[in-house]
Parts: C-alpha cells; sequence; structure tokens
C-alpha cells in the first residue's frame, strides 16, 4: 500500500498532529507491532550492568536537562 502525503505543504502542527494520530492507532493493538532484535539485545545488556552494580541512573530532570545541554 503506498500512501502521498502532502508533507511539504503540511505545518509542523499537521505532521505532529498526523503522528500522534499514528501512535494512537499503533497502541490500540502493541501485540501486532513487533520489536526489531537489537531492542531485546540492548534490553538485555542493560540488565546485566544493573545485575552487576555497573548501572548508574538519574532523576528524569537531570537526565532531561543532560540531553538538552548535549544537543544545543
Amino acid at each position: 500500500m503506498s500512501m502521498n502525503l502532502p508533507l511539504k505543504d503540511m505545518t509542523l502542527q499537521e505532521k505532529l498532529a498526523a503522528m500522534e494520530l499514528l501512535w494512537e492507532d499503533l497502541g490500540r493493538s502493541p501485540e501486532s507491532v513487533e520489536s526489531p532484535a537489537w531492542h531485546k539485545d540492548i534490553l538485555d545488556e542493560r540488565r546485566e550492568r544493573v545485575a552487576e552494580g555497573k548501572a548508574h541512573f538519574v532523576d528524569w530532570e537531570t537526565a532531561k536537562r543532560d540531553i538538552r545541554n548535549k544537543i544545543s
């Protein structure tokens, strides 16, 4: 199935609204969305780091600040 959206003519708000509609629809049947194998690999690695005591955690506000600092 091919779909053409007028992306070049859409505003940012219209594009974000379209994305939200897609995510909402996909969220209605999450069992039909298969995660790629590399997701499991990353989660397994992170679980191992936690079990070994090698994981480092920060609160959400600190994480957001750090991300903003890295991208600005």
